[in-house]
């Protein structure tokens, strides 16, 4: 029984075991982010006081519930509250983590920043946030950012490159042109006057990166278009009258996804260096925001607390090393010239 292209392909990605358990931890590690809330926060799962049973995730409750004395939400790290929580036949079930990407422990034994402690796995930050927490939510920020930013450029590299390369001649040549121009301008500087413009935002900072970077992806499928629609089959698809379009999307197209496949993990890598690198300066995401650039800007001005910088720097590398992993077996497995064992 034959196999198909894109199940050969899997076949030889699988066989590449360290791109495979990149892929699979990556994907593990994804999964753990996108469930942040019920990994790491300061609200309990479930609290059952005196018969009823709460849920403090999805409601906020006053102090009072709990027998405290002021109608404030209840902060569920107060050794007051943890008591009656705890007392006769209640219960409660907290998560793995109990510190939210914001929470400040005002009953830490410790001046922040604070060294990694019992309940304070990976310390604190200069501020007093729980630095595991931190890190789970800054990662979650910096991989769905890379994704989105991946996405959009994709879609405007594959337009761009597709018109190029099928139409050629002058269409082509006012593309490439227009490319050197606008390549040529000076993103960062673009960055910090509208940084100074209007206030920060991962809308606005999507927006302005998405504007520079499909042109790479762009050359790519542009060459693949320009060999591909000198082929036979484009040549016959024409002699039949189908149109432009379906000749792009149905014949040209699936047959030039090759260096596009290949270029998705190597260009989120860069999107979230990207991010890391304008949030340390300070050109990112808005004040407040889990960031992994603004955790390594404090371990650069805190020195003495080793334990930002490292973790931060751990989380990054190894973020960077599974995609790079994966994109090589991407490679190695898309590559027509590798010939299955």
């Amino acid at each position: 029984m034959s196999l198909s292209p894109s199940r050969r392909a899997w076949l030889r990605f699988k066989r590449n075991r360290l791109g495979f358990w990149s892929l699979v931890i990556f994907c593990v590690l994804v999964a753990i982010s996108l469930a942040a809330e019920v990994v790491s926060n300061d609200r309990p799962l479930v609290v059952r006081y005196e018969g009823k049973t709460y849920f403090p995730m999805l409601q906020t409750y006053p102090e009072k519930t709990f027998g405290g004395d002021f109608e404030t939400p209840t902060d569920y790290l107060d050794p007051f509250i943890q008591q009656r929580l705890s007392a006769g036949d209640n219960w409660v079930i907290y998560t793995l983590n109990t510190y939210g990407p914001t929470t400040l422990n005002y009953f830490a034994k410790e001046p922040n920043p604070s060294a990694p402690t019992r309940d304070n796995w990976l310390g604190t930050d200069d501020r007093g946030r729980d630095m595991l927490a931190q890190l789970i939510y800054g990662f979650r920020v910096s991989v769905l950012f890379g994704l989105a930013l991946t996405f959009i450029g994709t879609v405007l590299g594959i337009l761009t490159g597709a018109i190029q390369g099928f139409f050629g001649g002058k269409t082509d040549l006012a593309f490439q042109r227009f490319i050197e121009i606008w390549g040529s301008m000076p993103e960062l500087y673009l960055l910090i006057i509208f940084s100074a413009l209007f206030a920060p935002s991962i809308s606005l900072l999507l927006i302005l990166l998405s504007l520079f970077g499909w042109m790479g992806l762009s050359d790519y499928v542009r060459a693949e278009f320009l060999r591909n629609r000198q082929l036979d089959y484009v040549k016959a698809a024409r002699a039949l009258g189908v149109s432009n379009t379906q000749i792009i999307w149905r014949h040209i197209l699936p047959n030039s996804l090759t260096p596009v496949v290949t270029f998705l993990p190597f260009r989120m890598s860069a999107a979230i260096l990207s991010l890391t690198a304008l949030d340390f300066l300070g050109l990112g995401v808005p004040p407040g925001t889990p960031s992994l650039g603004e955790l390594l800007s404090q371990g650069k001005n805190n020195i003495d607390a080793w334990w930002i910088s490292l973790s931060t720097f751990a989380v990054l590398v190894v973020t960077l090393l599974l995609l790079t992993f994966m994109g090589d077996a991407l490679r190695d497995a898309l590559d027509p010239r590798k010939a299955d064992k």
